[in-house]
């Protein structure tokens, strides 16, 4: 039986410690290709809590795979066994029928003792995990999923901006994304301080980014808006308090909360949200920082639907494209 790994930290540091995907096989578009890109071969595994399966979530709404990837969402509340499929009827995926994320991990490795994590993407014929790996997968669904995107889909990656977004994906990576772990789940106050420095220099030096213009990198979305926006929709709900990442809220960084609320405002990116999925986990999951388990109520989530004027900086969301349609995948949570 799978047990979900506990967050490690460096024992001379107190430095929270990211695992790396031990699944990173990928899902090409070459002839030779051991997992070659099919339409509805494959299942996508997520949780509508975890920021970096959301990024895979709105990467599939934005290009329009739904007919061709399906989408299977497990339980915010995980228990040692690792996510579970218990918002299906019966406790079973519809599709994989399994009732357990770890049953895919150990039919792709049967000797496999990692931890489970989301995003995922198993190979629905045999039930096996093919990729775990979170920064490759959705560079994946924008470049070999390209005869499968819909008409209108944006460029998420183009080629011209990849040096760029690359970059930018990089330093928002360690400084951000993985900052605010770093700074909630650190076991000293070193590490503590170290890691929230970082992470309030980023986004001082992205508050003055985005001043200037709409999106991180060219006019319209791509890969580095995806990545950032699903921190910064968790980080007042979240981070600022349960993490200790508290020198400032989002909504005190005027161009971060007007940035956040025009992607949030956007078709892919608040319709793949769920609040009450992202606080249950948070404050009953990780629940060292949070003993008694108790669930915030608040932030005041209508703010998130103000106006925010960032169309007066230019560019447009989808480029020459166009907004995706309604996923019935998420309707029902």
């Amino acid at each position: 039986m799978a047990a979900t790994a506990p967050f490690a930290t460096d024992p001379e540091t107190g430095e929270f410690i990211r695992s790396g995907s031990q699944f990173d096989e990928r899902i090409r578009n070459a002839p030779d290709a051991r997992w070659p890109v099919e339409p509805n071969r494959y299942r996508l595994i997520v949780s509508l809590a975890c920021p970096w399966a959301s990024r895979a979530v709105i990467v599939r709404r934005l290009l329009g795979l739904e007919g061709v990837l399906s989408l299977g969402i497990v339980d915010p509340i995980q228990d040692a066994r690792s996510w579970r499929f218990t918002l299906d009827p019966d406790g079973v995926d519809p599709v994989l029928g399994i009732s357990f994320l770890y049953e895919a991990y150990y039919a792709g490795n049967p000797h496999y003792h990692g931890g489970i994590s989301v995003p995922a993407i198993v190979d629905i014929p045999t039930c096996k995990l093919v990729t775990n790996d979170y920064l490759q997968m959705t560079l994946d669904l924008s470049t070999e999923w390209t005869d499968w995107h819909r008409p209108g889909a944006p460029s998420l990656y183009p080629e011209p901006l990849r040096e760029q977004i690359d970059a930018i994906n990089e330093d928002v990576f360690h400084n951000v994304n993985n900052a605010v772990y770093q700074a909630g789940l650190a076991s000293t106050q070193q590490a503590y301080e170290r890691a929230y420095d970082r992470l309030f220099t980023q986004l001082d030096a992205l508050e003055e980014h985005l001043s200037k213009q709409r999106y991180l990198v060219g006019s319209s979305i791509t890969e580095a808006d995806i990545r950032l926006f699903t921190t910064l929709v968790r980080f007042d709900p979240v981070y600022h308090g349960h993490f200790k990442c508290n020198r400032h809220k989002l909504a005190e960084f005027p161009a971060l909360w007007g940035y956040a609320r025009d992607l949030y405002q956007t078709p892919g990116f608040g319709d793949t949200v769920n609040f009450d999925h992202i606080k249950r986990h948070y404050h009953q999951v990780l629940d060292r920082n949070n003993p008694l388990r108790i669930v915030p109520k608040g932030p005041d989530l209508s703010e998130w639907l103000a106006p925010h004027h960032r169309e007066e900086l230019g560019g447009s969301p989808f480029g020459q494209g166009s907004p995706p349609d309604t996923d019935p995948d998420l309707s029902r949570y």
